[in-house]
């Protein structure tokens, strides 16, 4: 019994010493964001993601060397679940410690093996911890004027730099909460309050600040993007209400947010209540925790099959070279699994792709590439696979299958949203939505070019739509660093022979591009490609991705504004009334 609690003790000190780690980096943000470290944010964001496979791999070598001979027992883990279940009853954060627990177990057996009663599955003490959600909100009382309340807000978000214009973002506010809440909420009513989450969101180069406005049962979610004017001051950008905008800046497309949430399952439930719509898993992968979110997400989708008897099925749209995907009517999310061969002029291997997706995941995806989570020997009951998506899985992944009896296993795969591809999407779009989407889709080439992304293959095929109307990348599998690029202009013919040659003529290196070229990605759709042409032409001149390269290589580092440029406040003065 003394090996098992020192083991298990072992394994709880890992996950302490992991929890405080990442606090540490993450409290580091508000100062590096007054700094305007923009780079040292980004590095911030990376630092914690490497953080957790560092920690497990550590404590992974110190319960090797406790455990000795009974590492591979598993009556020796049944006991061990059981004990850590004990110790951590009651403790804050028991289901993220639930998942380190996990993961130290998964370095042992290899992802293999995994049942409720070695590891926590499914958690005997609740999904998440019974948290008290008043202790991380302030609340705001409009018994007075609206200026007044907002001056107060305004005070307790301020930085140790001043507001570039207080009064001015004041008046903006209140303009904008007269103008959109007036219809909704009697402003004049005595209950109206404020509750605002204690502590900002960072993300880039924003910091945020999240709430709601409640009034006799009705309730309004609103966000203040606060962003930084580099010359020793910060001013209110905007202010965003209701769900679906608060969705889309706590979107699985965006990097993860670093904010100081001693309890994250608080923060949790609170931004749950203000985006209904969005999984829990996906919040809590928004605020850093993104091995949680993959925990909550597999007992999510468990639950779900269930709960549904519909089969999974080869996803709509072309078929991609690269991987095979499937889905199911009933499920928001898609499953991806890499070919074992892929099909010409693909010319890479597994590892090679995987090492694309460990790249996303790192990387600032500026809104435009969806997150994932990525699964090992991931069971499915096999009844529930159509025979068509079977046939093609032991075609095209036949080395990732394995059978027994009912289960049908998956060695590896990913797990992402359900978009609709974009390429489908615009068979039936109407003339307005086919411009909206077409200047989506250039803006996501653009904002992850100017996040240092070349997609490479920018076929329709490899974007999808979101529900909210956001065109999003995600097809990895070419992606490189645009500084790794040369964009050139195609030589003019000296020739009629090299005019009228079938190849070029002249030499092409592997990481030469010649945006001209750009149109093909739109063979099949005139439709969209005029629309394109006209909003987004600058994409086939070399010299437009020439100066992105320029930008970057310099240090600049861009914005990427979760929300619409047209819903910016103006930073001219604003007159105040007399009576406020």
């Amino acid at each position: 019994m003394e090996t098992l609690e020192r083991f298990v003790r072992t394994i709880l000190n890992g996950f302490e010493s992991y929890f405080a780690d990442f606090q540490n980096v993450t409290l580091a943000a508000k100062s590096q964001f007054e700094n305007a470290d923009w780079h040292g944010i980004r590095g911030a964001a990376i630092q914690r993601i490497d953080l957790y496979k560092a920690k497990t791999t550590k404590v992974h070598d110190y319960v090797k060397l406790i455990a000795g001979d009974e590492l591979r027992n598993l009556d020796f883990w049944r006991q061990a679940r059981q004990r850590y279940s004990e110790l951590i009853e009651g403790h804050n954060n028991f289901e993220i410690a639930e998942t380190f627990f996990n993961s130290v177990y998964c370095a042992v057996f290899k992802h293999r093996k995994i049942r409720d009663e070695y590891v926590f599955v499914f958690s005997p003490l609740g999904d998440m911890p019974p948290s008290d959600m008043s202790k991380v909100y302030r609340t705001y009382h409009l018994d007075g004027a609206l200026d007044t309340l907002l001056e107060s807000l305004l005070d307790d978000y301020a930085f140790s730099i001043p507001y570039e214009d207080k009064q001015r973002d004041i008046a903006h506010i209140k303009q904008a909460i007269v103008g959109y809440l007036a219809v909704r909420f009697d402003l004049n009513n005595d209950d109206i309050q404020f509750q605002v989450l204690e502590h900002h969101f960072f993300r880039n180069k924003g910091a945020y600040v999240v709430g709601r406005i409640l009034s006799g049962g009705q309730s309004m979610p609103f966000v203040l993007p606060i962003l930084h004017n580099e010359n020793g001051g910060v001013y209110v950008d905007t202010i965003l209400f209701g769900s679906d905008k608060v969705s889309v800046l706590f979107s699985f497309t965006r990097s993860y947010f670093l904010v100081d949430a001693s309890i994250p399952s608080q923060y949790v439930l609170f931004l749950q209540q203000l985006m209904p719509a969005k999984p829990i898993s996906e919040i809590y992968s928004a605020m850093g925790y993104n091995k949680h979110g993959k925990t909550y997400y597999h007992r999510c989708a468990f639950r779900h099959m269930k709960s549904t008897s519909d089969q999974f099925m080869i996803a709509p749209g072309i078929k991609g070279m690269v991987m095979s995907v499937f889905t199911m009517p009933s499920y928001d999310f898609v499953f991806k699994v890499i070919k074992d061969r892929f099909t010409p002029p693909k010319d890479m291997t597994r590892e090679q792709v995987k090492a694309k997706y460990a790249l996303v995941k790192r990387w600032d995806r500026a809104g435009r590439m969806a997150d994932t989570q990525e699964f090992n020997n991931l069971a499915f009951a096999r009844e529930r696979f159509s025979e068509e998506l079977m046939e093609e899985l032991r075609e095209v992944a036949p080395s990732l299958l394995e059978e027994h009896g009912k289960a049908l296993i998956i060695k590896h795969l990913y797990v992402e949203r359900r978009m609709t591809p974009l390429n489908l999407y615009l068979r039936n779009a109407t003339d307005e939505q086919v411009h909206d989407v077409m200047d989506e889709y250039g803006n996501a080439i653009k904002q992850l070019a100017a996040a240092n992304i070349f997609p490479g293959d920018m076929l329709l095929k490899n974007f999808g739509v979101t529900r909210h109307g956001r065109v999003v990348f995600y097809d990895y599998d070419e992606i490189v660093p645009l500084t790794d690029c040369n964009f050139r202009t195609i030589p003019q013919p000296r020739t009629e022979a090299e005019e009228m040659a079938s190849k070029p003529w002249y030499t092409v290196a592997p990481n030469d591009i010649f945006p001209e070229e750009f149109s093909l990605f739109f063979s099949g759709n005139q439709r969209a490609r005029v629309v394109f042409d006209k909003l987004h032409s600058d994409i086939y001149e070399a010299a437009f991705w020439q100066g992105l390269q320029e930008r970057i290589r310099s240090g600049y580092v861009e914005d990427f504004f979760p929300y619409r440029r047209e819903l910016r406040f103006s930073r001219d003065p604003l007159p105040l009334t007399e009576n406020g």
